[in-house]
C-alpha cells in the first residue's frame, strides 16, 4: 500500500516572522506510515485549494489562540497572540477537508479551530473564565512529555475504540478551550472539571481533535500513538478509495 501524504499546518513564529515546526508532528506522523509534509503558510486561495485537493490528509497544530471573531466575540486582555493568516488559511483548508472528506486531526489549537468553525465558542482563557473549581493543571510546566491530568473516555465512540480506554493520563499546555460545543461536534473525552478534552465529527471518515499533544508523548505512550496511527490509516484509505 502506498503512504499516504499528509499535510501539517506550519506553526509561525510573529516575532523572528519564520515558519517553524515541532519535529513529533511530523515523526508521529511517520512512524504511523504516513509521509509528513509541511504545507507553507498562505491566504490564497487558489493555492490552499490545490493543497486541499492533493494531500490524502492533515494535521491541524497547536500555536496560535484562535481569533474570537471566529466565534462571534471580541478578543479580551486575556486573549494570547493571533494570527490572521493561519486564521484564513485554516478555515478554508479545514472546511474544504470537510467537504472532501478527507481525514483531519486537530491537536490544541486544532480542537479549538475545529470548534470554533462549526459553530461553537471558546473560553478565551481558562484561568479567568472557566466558573468551577479546579485543580486541574491545564498549562503544565516542561517535560512535556509527563501527563498532568486525566481524561475520561464515554464509551461507544471513535476515541474509545482506537485508544481502547476508559480514562488517560495526559499532558496539557493550552489556555484556552471549549466553551459552547459546536452542534456538528460529539465530545467524547473530558478532564475531572468538565472541560471538554477530545471531540469527533461522527459523521465523517476521520475528523478528531483531542485538546492534549500526543505529539510529546506518543514515543512512551502507546494510546497517543494509536491516535496517530489511526489518522494515518484513515488517511491510507483515503487515497486508496480516490484511486
Amino acid at each position: 500500500m502506498k503512504k499516504p501524504m499528509i499535510g501539517v499546518l506550519p506553526l509561525y513564529d510573529n516575532e523572528k516572522e519564520s515558519y517553524w515546526m515541532l519535529p513529533g508532528y511530523m515523526k508521529g506522523i511517520e512512524d504511523a506510515g504516513g509521509i509528513p509534509v509541511m504545507l507553507p503558510l498562505t491566504s490564497n486561495k487558489e493555492i490552499i485549494l490545490t493543497i486541499a485537493n492533493t494531500f490524502d490528509g492533515f494535521l491541524f497544530t497547536g500555536g496560535h489562540d484562535v481569533n474570537p471573531e471566529m466565534y462571534g466575540e471580541k478578543a479580551e486582555d486575556v486573549c494570547g497572540e493571533l494570527c490572521h493568516e493561519r486564521d484564513v488559511m485554516e478555515e478554508i483548508l479545514f472546511r474544504q477537508a470537510v467537504e472532501l472528506d478527507k481525514p483531519a486531526f486537530g491537536i490544541c489549537r486544532g480542537l479549538q479551530l475545529f470548534n470554533a468553525l462549526l459553530g461553537g465558542t471558546l473560553y478565551q482563557d481558562l484561568p479567568t473564565q472557566l466558573r468551577t473549581e479546579t485543580t486541574v493543571a491545564h498549562k503544565q510546566q516542561p517535560p512535556y512529555n509527563k501527563p498532568a491530568h486525566k481524561v475520561y473516555i464515554d464509551k461507544e465512540n471513535a476515541l474509545y475504540r482506537i485508544v481502547n480506554a476508559e480514562s488517560l493520563e495526559v499532558n496539557s499546555y493550552h489556555h484556552q478551550g471549549i466553551k459552547k460545543l459546536s452542534e456538528q461536534l460529539l465530545a467524547v473525552a473530558q478532564a475531572e472539571d468538565g472541560l471538554i478534552e477530545a471531540v469527533v465529527m461522527p459523521q465523517k471518515r476521520f475528523i478528531l481533535a483531542v485538546q492534549w499533544h500526543p505529539e510529546f508523548s506518543y514515543t512512551t505512550d502507546r494510546h497517543n500513538f494509536r491516535l496517530f496511527e489511526e489518522f494515518v490509516g484513515a488517511c491510507a484509505d483515503r487515497h486508496e478509495s480516490a484511486m
